[in-house]
């Protein structure tokens, strides 16, 4: 493989699809806090240091392979991080067009599914305009959806938007069902209930999927057993031909998300990028 794939940590890859499909998946920051018992804590972007320093080490791995074909880079929304500012600032110190950086507008397996989709062309031997793109289209067909027990650790975070925080009080005693649309997180439905949230999730992502198969990621913050649950669901409403992975949220996610929480990210069409047999696991 000569074009590298660069992520960030919030895209939530399983350790053996990075290892697969050589992705580099650098690690965001996250630190303990101050909080009553101690145990509250925080995450911080990426600065433009390490991420030049990552990606150089990447072009590094290209030149071995005999070529210099560069890097396609896919981070964490920008309204959410300031990762992807500081990539853009990182990618400034190489050749032109040699750092292709993309504000991924999302998080979570959003974007792990568009570096596996650049990934895979690159094993191929596609340049890097072509990886560009697939990672592209990839972010355009998908859409994450998410389940929170509490809105609490989003309310403390600030990563809702402005008029999600303003209904906050209103959320406490509900269990809201979000969205991440144009980089922003927002409501879109509010349940009493988990068995009400999971009807409501698995009717968006139908409705969505338009009876057309699709790749289906879902992933939780120590909720295992309702990830499973919420899997079983879809696999009954989506058509045939629809694939599944099923894994922890990255810890910096599951910071802002809090316990409990479960992200469903969906890339629409057959033409999503297909988990491996080993990755299709519960």
């Amino acid at each position: 493989m000569t074009v590298q794939v660069v992520t960030d940590a919030s895209a939530s890859l399983p350790q053996d699809v990075v290892d697969e499909l050589g992705i580099d998946v650098i690690d965001l920051h996250v630190m303990a806090g101050q909080g009553k018992d101690g145990t509250e804590r925080s995450t911080s972007g990426l600065s433009a240091l390490e991420l030049a320093a990552a990606y150089g080490r990447a072009m590094e791995r290209s030149r071995r392979d005999g070529q210099d074909d560069g890097v396609v880079a896919i981070h964490l929304s920008k309204v959410l991080s300031s990762t992807y500012s500081q990539a853009v600032n990182a990618s400034g110190v190489f050749d032109e067009d040699k750092i292709r950086v993309i504000d991924s507008e999302s998080a979570g397996m959003v974007m792990g599914a568009a570096a596996m989709a650049a990934a895979r062309l690159a094993l191929d031997g596609a340049d890097v305009q072509e990886c560009f793109e697939a990672a592209q289209d990839t972010l355009r067909r998908a859409k994450t959806w998410a389940y929170i027990q509490s809105i609490d650790a989003l309310r403390k975070s600030g990563r809702m938007s402005a008029t999600t925080a303003m209904l906050s009080t209103a959320l406490l005693a509900t269990k809201p069902i979000m969205s991440i649309t144009d980089g922003k997180l927002e409501l879109v439905g509010k349940t009493r209930t988990q068995t009400k949230a999971f009807s409501k999730l698995v009717e968006l992502v139908a409705e969505r999927a338009d009876g057309e198969p699709a790749f289906v990621a879902i992933q939780h913050c120590n909720a295992p057993e309702p990830a499973e649950l919420l899997r079983e669901l879809l696999e009954q409403a989506l058509p045939e031909g629809t694939s599944f992975i099923t894994c922890p949220l990255n810890e910096v996610i599951a910071v802002h998300a809090g316990p409990g929480a479960i992200a469903v990210s969906v890339v629409f069409s057959s033409e999503a990028p297909e988990p491996t047999p080993a990755n299709q696991r519960r």
